[in-house]
């Protein structure tokens, strides 16, 4: 059975770790969310209750497991189950920021592996489907036994590139060698060149930047990561490329963590200004931060739920 929408019993669900997005969601695809209770016990034990009859229904978890993690972990499994409990025909988690993704191989002997770990969690609980939006590792859509869809951000960020910034392209910078892959996309799709930076990390947390691959005199750079999280990285990037004589810096990711000091640390900063999508939800500090600005995947996301729910392709919105 199809709705007006051309949906067939598609309904949504959120958690509390990021309803504006999930609400954004909701106004795109014309969809209320279904009346749920996400709450606390005393002990702070987490408990779902459906308020709806969702019997037969194409469900859509949205729930972000940023901080606090595992706060935020333990509702997506729960929300999960009570669907399934529920009786509804296919349960799609929806997680926009995936955390213990940087978590996704050994660092060292007797380390967990917490990303699979993860993934076998969602999977236990009861979910068909996952979307989620610019993996830290790629692979990971080989640690879930269902059916992972790994958006990417690009085509957002590409057209705020071109409305922010103007001219010229500008050059895009990859803050480190493990982000070339994901740079040369973007530089590909804005048809401007590459640079990368260099640098040498000597303890956990502190980067020193070593080196710039790339002329970069005269040209406004844009820095492109997939996750912010003190922020050291990109400033110091930042600093090296002006000292290079790149004539001003700009920098995107699609997570903002943006954990400790990292907000303080972006404004003060050579930044021009620092780009992050809402996959996770944007607090005070980097709403009244003067040269950060968040931009919405709500839609993206949205389409990719309407195509699911329609048994569509999905894979044309990565173009």
């Amino acid at each position: 059975m199809t709705d007006q929408n051309g949906s067939r019993g598609m309904r949504l669900i959120t958690g509390n770790s990021n309803r504006p997005l999930a609400d954004a969601i909701g106004q795109y695809l014309k969809t209320e969310p279904v009346k749920a209770q996400v709450r606390r016990f005393a002990d702070m034990e987490v408990f779902v209750e459906i308020q709806e009859n969702v019997r037969g229904e194409d469900m859509f978890v949205i729930q972000s497991t940023s901080y606090p993690a595992n706060d935020n972990l333990m509702e997506l499994l729960i929300m999960i189950d009570a669907l399934r409990r529920a009786s509804a025909r296919r349960i799609t988690a929806v997680i926009p920021y995936f955390g213990y993704a940087r978590q996704d191989r050994k660092v060292g002997p007797r380390t967990p592996i917490s990303a699979k770990l993860v993934a076998n969690m969602i999977t236990e609980a009861g979910a068909n489907r996952v979307l989620t939006v610019d993996l830290h590792a790629g692979q990971i859509q080989g640690f879930f036994d269902i059916p992972t869809d790994n958006l990417v951000a690009q085509p957002v960020i590409v057209k705020d590139i071109n409305e922010y910034i103007g001219g010229p392209p500008p050059m895009v910078v990859s803050p480190d060698v493990g982000g070339v892959v994901r740079a040369r996309a973007l530089a590909r799709r804005l048809g401007t060149d590459l640079a990368i930076v260099d640098k040498r990390r000597e303890r956990a947390g502190e980067s020193e930047v070593m080196n710039i691959i790339g002329d970069v005199e005269g040209r406004a750079c844009v820095l492109i990561d997939d996750i912010v999280d003190s922020g050291g990285t990109i400033c110091n990037a930042a600093d090296a490329l002006l000292k290079n004589g790149a004539t001003e810096v700009y920098a995107y990711a699609t997570h903002g963590v943006l954990s400790g000091g990292a907000v303080a640390r972006i404004k003060a900063s050579k930044l021009k200004s620092m780009v992050v999508t809402d996959s996770i939800a944007v607090t005070d500090d980097v709403r009244s931060c003067p040269n950060i600005r968040t931009i919405s995947i709500a839609p993206l996301l949205g389409e990719a739920m309407r195509r699911i729910n329609n048994e569509a392709s999905v894979s044309s919105l990565f173009d």
